[in-house]
């Protein structure tokens, strides 16, 4: 019997604002919302960022893509060294101190002074010029004006992406409603599996991007860029510095589906009985100008000429920074956007025993490679046997007619023309295929950016919303829907679209990444997953969940208002509790850890041909 993974809280902070207590997703559909839910997310604006919760519109304007705010970077005077070359018989005074240590060739140096020397050049040489350079691209998904995650504890020069897991990690785990010192107590220490990485680093000045450019600048290299720059190191710094856990961990890296492969770690790890409690999650923050050139140089960004291209302005006309992605309209290119998304999974009978909340359940995600292919980063074959592996896998759990209309999709949805071709023909088909007919279809980029990593991530934070509320959000960024996409069967949602909180049973979440990074994960909604855990575990199990739940349900409603209080702070636990050598004892049946234990009994997997 497989044990069903099951969401029970989810955390982070990305373009939308914190993701605990449904308030990101609130701020993507914050056009549709009633006033009193609208009034709650502006107060968790607010306390996120500093800001004045009668400010609405400024409050929503720091939020979602927009234009660069210049506390990551300044955009219009981005840092670069021109190469410049100057002639045989030039002269620089330099002072004493600025020689090189091996003088290059041609180089004579003649002593001015105690401090100064004068060099007359013997050859043309070739000299590095700081300088500076707009940048291309001026929109990307921030984080909310005012939001700074290194400044919320002891963060001692941590790259950005590890300051916002240490946010995001903290979030998910005290919106969980119960003490997580408590849980851990009922469960052996390694059956807590740790999944979280990044998929392109931690490429900001803190991390592997100080660490490559030291020489260049004439700087020294720090003893933190390098250890603090791999790609695993979310999930590094949650086991040690936020959950204290011995439990598998690292991260499997896909390009822009990288949560996904991640998901199907924990998710394996739950339904197999390796763990019974599971955090997945991703945080990346590629918003330096390094990472930008890069992704426009591909041509894979909407740039700020293309925008004025696409939408017929002069050269000196400002686009419109807001509807820069465009996901199945005309478009023009993908916005980058940081983000760092965490959920916790328990199996069904840990779940149903401390009564934690149920947001949803993962049934699987599939993963396949594209095969032979032409262009590394181009799309291929994988998406159309991950997508309908998924799809086939609904129709057996629940049968045809729920899937046909109760399902909607979280497409992939990046912003690109190649996307919005290849992407629809995928859909279209899989719903000709099972024989569906006005598919709803969404694409949150359009709102938050492309996460890279994190992006499906991104896409469960508002699949979970959109049960709890009842909204589609929409892909308010296009005016319609492009000539070449692929529509028969779909219903591409371009305004928040309205369903009812239980009238969606299945939702599916799809990634195509770099490489042929291909992943489509299968969620089954909250209200499905306790008729599921009612009729493995009976009625009487379910009253007592729900007599446990309450508790929960305060604890969280507590959090929640300490948040929007501004009286909760990151769970960041800098040398407590730390094992030492004198505190590990070995035995041929266990492992004792201080006051813990891991047990050593191991049955024999191959009993039958041994």
């Amino acid at each position: 019997m497989s044990r069903l993974p099951v969401i029970v809280a989810q955390g982070g902070i990305g373009p939308a604002g914190r993701t605990s207590g449904f308030n990101a997703y609130c701020r993507l559909v914050f056009e549709a919302l009633g006033q009193t839910q609208a009034t709650h997310t502006l107060s968790s604006l607010a306390a996120l960022t500093g800001g004045n919760p009668a400010d609405q519109q400024g409050l929503l304007d720091a939020t979602l893509i927009r234009k660069l705010d210049g506390t990551l970077f300044d955009p219009d005077h981005t840092p670069l060294h021109n190469l410049l070359k100057v002639q045989d018989g030039s002269q620089l005074v330099l002072r004493r101190r600025q020689l090189p240590k091996v003088l290059p060739a041609g180089w004579q140096v003649t002593e001015l002074d105690s401090d100064r020397v004068l060099v007359s050049l013997g050859s043309e040489q070739s000299l590095l010029v700081p300088a500076t350079q707009p940048s291309p691209v001026y929109a990307a998904g921030q984080l909310p004006t005012g939001f700074h995650p290194e400044t919320l504890y002891q963060s001692r020069n941590h790259p950005r992406g590890l300051a916002m897991t240490v946010y995001g990690a903290s979030d998910a785990l005290m919106s969980l409603g119960m003490p997580f010192d408590a849980l851990k107590q009922k469960i052996s220490p390694d059956q807590i599996s740790v999944y979280a990485g990044s998929s392109m680093s931690q490429l900001d000045h803190n991390g592997n991007g100080g660490m490559l450019q030291a020489r260049l600048q004439g700087k020294r290299v720090t003893s933190k860029q390098l250890p603090l720059g791999f790609a695993e190191m979310p999930a590094d710094f949650i086991n040690a510095y936020v959950l204290g856990s011995f439990g598998s961990t690292g991260t499997n890296m896909g390009a822009c589906a990288t949560f996904l492969y991640n998901l199907r770690q924990g998710i394996n790890d739950i339904r197999s009985g390796r763990a019974r409690l599971v955090i997945v999650g991703n945080s990346e923050a590629p918003l330096t100008p390094e990472v930008i050139d890069g992704y426009t140089n591909m041509g894979a960004l909407a740039s700020d000429k293309n925008l004025r291209v696409l939408d017929h302005l002069g050269k000196d006309d400002t686009p419109d920074y807001r509807r820069a992605c465009r996901p199945f309209g005309e478009n023009c290119g993908f916005t980058l956007a940081e983000s760092a998304q965490f959920f916790v999974l328990m199996d069904d009978e840990l779940a149903m025993a401390t009564g934690a909340p149920i947001l949803g359940a993962v049934a699987d995600v599939f993963v396949n490679a594209d095969g032979h292919k032409q262009s590394i980063s181009g799309p291929g074959a994988g998406n159309y046997i991950t997508f309908a592996k998924a799809v086939s896998l609904a129709c057996s759990i629940f049968g045809d007619e729920v899937v046909r209309n109760h399902s909607f999709v979280q497409a992939h949805g990046s912003g690109t023309p190649q996307n919005r071709i290849t992407e629809s023909h995928i859909l279209d088909e899989v719903a000709r295929t099972f024989g569906i007919t006005r598919w709803p279809v969404t694409a949150i980029k359009s709102r938050v950016g492309h996460s890279l990593a994190t992006a499906a991530a991104d896409q469960l934070m508002a699949t979970l919303g959109v049960w709890q509320h009842g909204l589609i959000p929409g892909i308010t960024s296009i005016d319609r829907i492009a000539d070449d996409v692929h529509q028969a069967r779909l219903h591409v949602v371009t305004d928040h679209l309205a369903v009812g909180r239980d009238a969606l049973d299945i939702a599916f979440l799809n990634a195509k990444g770099f490489g042929g990074n291909n992943a489509t994960a299968m969620v089954i909604a909250p209200h499905r997953v306790q008729c599921m855990l009612e009729k493995r575990h009976g009625q009487s199990a379910m009253t007592a969940w729900h007599q446990r739940n309450e508790a929960v349900v305060e604890a969280v409603a507590a959090y929640e208002q300490g948040m929007c209080a501004g009286t909760v702070s990151p769970l960041y636990r800098f040398g407590e509790n730390v094992i030492t050598d004198s505190d590990i004892r070995l035995s041929r049946e266990q492992v004792e850890l201080g006051d813990v234990s891991v047990s050593l009994r191991m049955d024999n997997p191959w009993a039958d041909c041994v």
